[in-house]
């Protein structure tokens, strides 16, 4: 599959990483040679000083000859040009990052895909999707609904009162059990777990369950005693910030502390009266606790700078905070934060690679996400008929070693996948796997 993809800002150098590494014919072009240079001699890659926005520059990379087009720099308008310019030169399928949530409109799509962009990807409204699950819940690290929460995902770091510590899993329950553990992250490994594998103290696990079951995953997890989340304080005013504002729950009370007065100005007439604005230094901690931080269930820390997010939400925690959540952009930092337990991470490049990485694939995949520490994907896959994965119990049909079924949804209803299940044509199937191995399980569901 040739790609090309357009802006080595952090996007597009991620996801040119990440696609190298499978082996797909990869060009990435931008007008820096700077950002460019370490890029080719490192990965397995081409790069191309040119601009995305040249037609010269597109028939340099024979952008006809392209099955996807990505434009991912920082310049909505240069992405939807340079996405027209490519499709009108051959190239098959297109790709913009945009900044305006307009766009995104059910009724705008059809008028995109006639100018020639045929998808649009909204980074800073997925991390704040993320974010606004991960807030329902002050015990768990990862919520995520798949089916309209027919099935969910739910990811939880294990403390000294979890009643499921060292016991091997299949002596958790029989073919009964209400969930299954699809991954477990130990200090900085992921393992795709067998029955003779145990929880240990302070992993994270990730389990798929049915909505009826989630109390049942909280007690056994020993987190019954955590505070439900009604107020959530997010520190900075930045477009995620917006957006997690307008997401959350409407039993939620929202403040945001916001350093600059003129961009307070500005979130006072974007957000409505429920959420207060503070005009502050978040890392100002006099200020946090007299704008009631120690009476918060959740605290957001959406700067720009990752050390600062990562160091409010520790400061957070030690003043008795239940949930903390930092968006971390710098990817050599996530392995830290995590390490110093201050709750979810989210990388806003890794969550927009993820969605962008759902559309190379031939299979039908309606949801990819990328587990931000745990190094694996999950993958929502609509079963079609005669596919692979029909033709046998799963437990006879050879899945590749690091990969697992979580949980399928059938007519509307969510069942835990057990060795002895058979899956059918239509089910909507959630698979589990180490990252970058969606491409080998997918040729199942073909």
């Amino acid at each position: 599959m040739k790609i090309i993809i357009a802006g080595a800002g952090a996007v597009g150098t991620h996801l040119a990483k990440l696609l190298s590494r499978e082996k797909q014919d990869i060009i990435l072009m931008d007008e820096s040679e700077e950002k460019l240079s370490t890029l080719s001699s490192n990965f397995d890659l081409m790069t191309v000083a040119a601009s995305p926005t040249s037609i010269n520059g597109l028939k340099e990379v024979s952008v006809d000859e392209a099955d996807l087009f990505i434009a991912v720099t920082p310049d909505e308008s240069r992405n939807m040009t340079a996405c027209m310019l490519a499709n009108n030169l051959g190239a098959k399928k297109t790709v913009a990052r945009i900044d305006n949530y307009e766009y995104l409109l059910p009724k705008n799509k059809e008028f995109f895909q006639k100018l020639g962009v045929d998808s649009l990807i909204y980074p800073e409204m997925l991390a704040a999707k993320e974010i606004a699950a991960s807030v329902r819940m002050s015990w768990v690290r990862q919520w995520w609904e798949f089916c309209g929460g027919a099935l969910i995902l739910i990811g939880a770091k294990m403390r000294e009162k979890a009643e499921i510590l060292d016991i091997p899993l299949y002596k958790l329950g029989g073919p009964d059990l209400p969930y299954h553990v699809v991954a477990i992250k130990r200090g900085n490994e992921t393992l795709i777990p067998r029955g003779d594998d145990a929880i240990t103290l302070h992993d994270i696990v990730y389990f798929t369950t049915t909505r009826k079951y989630v109390p049942y995953i909280r007690k056994i997890t020993g987190k019954e005693d955590y505070a439900d989340v009604r107020n959530v304080m997010i520190m900075g005013g930045s477009r995620i910030a917006v957006r997690t504002a307008q997401y959350v729950p409407d039993y939620m009370q929202v403040k945001i502390v916001e350093n600059d007065l003129n961009r307070c100005n500005r979130l006072t007439e974007l957000l409505d009266d429920k959420t207060m604005i503070i005009n502050g230094d978040g890392r100002d901690m006099d200020l946090l606790i007299e704008e009631g931080l120690q009476n918060t269930e959740a605290f957001v820390a959406l700067t720009d700078n990752s050390e600062t997010n990562i160091l409010s939400c520790l400061a957070a925690k030690r003043m008795g905070v239940s949930k903390t959540v930092a968006e971390v952009e710098n990817i050599d930092y996530i392995g830290m934060a995590e390490s110093l337990d201050i709750g979810t991470v989210i990388n806003k490049k890794m969550i927009a690679a993820s969605h962008i990485y759902q559309m190379m694939l031939d299979a039908d995949v309606s949801n990819v996400k990328c587990l931000t520490v745990a190094n694996a994907d999950v993958a929502e896959f609509t079963v079609k008929p005669d596919s692979r994965i029909t033709k046998h119990l799963v437990k006879d049909l050879g899945l590749p070693k690091g990969t697992t079924i979580g949980g399928l949804v059938r007519q509307g209803e969510g069942i835990v996948v057990t060795g002895n299940t058979q899956i059918q044509p239509g089910d909507h199937v959630v698979v589990f796997c180490l990252s970058m191995m969606i491409k080998k399980i997918e040729k199942f569901f073909n």
